[in-house]
């Protein structure tokens, strides 16, 4: 039986519960937090028992987010979950202005001298010609950074990126998710400082967010006739294809392993390699960068698919 919402000696419900419903109010889905973390609660996938809510598949936090304001407190009467928004479902693009840590790597030299990426950002759209997007929704973060929240562009489905704009600043969007406001991470809140509604992402911002085009169809005749040697051709590219990987820098590395399963479906469909083989040495070097496993096996799919296909079509 679920158990009644606790209520505050002032009569108001927990904090992070309140501050689930209230980005449920505006259309935000929500997922609980590890309490006083950023970790989603729950199983990660390659622990996943296939039962319960996964038994017709592992669901992601982001399946997992809802606006249902039952089961959101049912589920932070349970524990003081902190706040979760599924960007994508939210329909939201969330530019992420981080500061770096201790450990971090000093900034590249395209940065050298930039503190943050509150700064970064700023110089990124004064080098495209705009002023900084300030006025919308936005979110001091628990470490001092910013998130800016912005309206998604319809028609296209922009996913997360992490270096693209520039040095300590990311994006998050479809596949993703920010910590939300209400939250407190480590004893320290994150806190709303502009509560304006989020305006639409500036088009120049999305057109710099929007990923290249896949590479042209190229028949599976064609890649036979340009290989001659087969064997030692795929060998070659396939070396070729890992030393990329493995030179990817930070924010890189999940688009290069599309790109590099993509150029060896060309391989895969011309019989030159077997989808096994690639699927498993690009694995292995994209766990070695730090990739997830989920996110890891997605990419690799999703570049051998629209590869071969693309092959399929071009020899027809």
């Amino acid at each position: 039986m679920t158990q009644p919402t606790p209520i505050r000696r002032d009569g108001a419900h927990p904090p992070t519960l309140n501050a689930a419903l209230e980005a449920a109010a505006r259309g935000w889905p929500v997922f609980p937090l590890r309490p006083g973390d950023k970790r989603p609660a729950g199983h990660a996938e390659e622990r996943c028992p296939g039962t319960g809510r996964c038994a017709a598949g592992h669901r992601t936090p982001e399946e997992r987010a809802t606006t249902d304001h039952a089961q959101i407190t049912a589920a932070w009467t349970h524990k003081p979950y902190n706040v979760g928004l599924a960007t994508g479902p939210a329909g939201l693009v969330v530019v992420d202005l981080d500061l770096p840590k201790p450990a971090d790597r000093a900034a590249p030299k395209e940065w050298e001298g930039f503190r943050d990426g509150i700064e970064v950002f700023a110089a990124v759209c004064e080098r495209a010609g705009h002023p900084v997007p300030a006025d919308t929704y936005t979110v001091r973060t628990g470490r001092g950074g910013l998130h800016l929240y912005f309206t998604a562009p319809s028609g296209k489905r922009l996913r997360g990126s992490a270096g693209r704009v520039g040095w300590k600043v990311d994006t998050r969007a479809w596949g993703g998710y920010v910590v939300a406001p209400g939250s407190v991470v480590h004893r320290r809140p994150y806190e709303v400082v502009n509560a304006v509604d989020p305006i639409p992402l500036p088009t120049w911002l999305c057109d710099l967010l929007t990923p290249p085009p896949a590479p042209a169809p190229l028949s599976v005749s064609a890649v036979r006739a340009r290989i001659g040697r087969a064997d030692r051709y795929a060998t070659v590219a396939m070396d070729g294809e890992l030393a990329k990987l493995a030179a990817a820098p930070d924010g890189e590395h999940n688009l290069t392993l599309y790109r590099a399963a993509y150029a060896l479906g060309r391989l895969i469909a011309a019989g030159s390699l077997s989808e096994q083989e690639v699927t498993d040495r690009l694995t292995e070097a994209a766990l070695a960068k730090g990739l997830t496993v989920s996110r890891t096996a997605s990419s690799i799919r999703d570049g051998i698919r629209r590869s071969t296909r693309n092959a399929l079509a071009g020899a027809q």
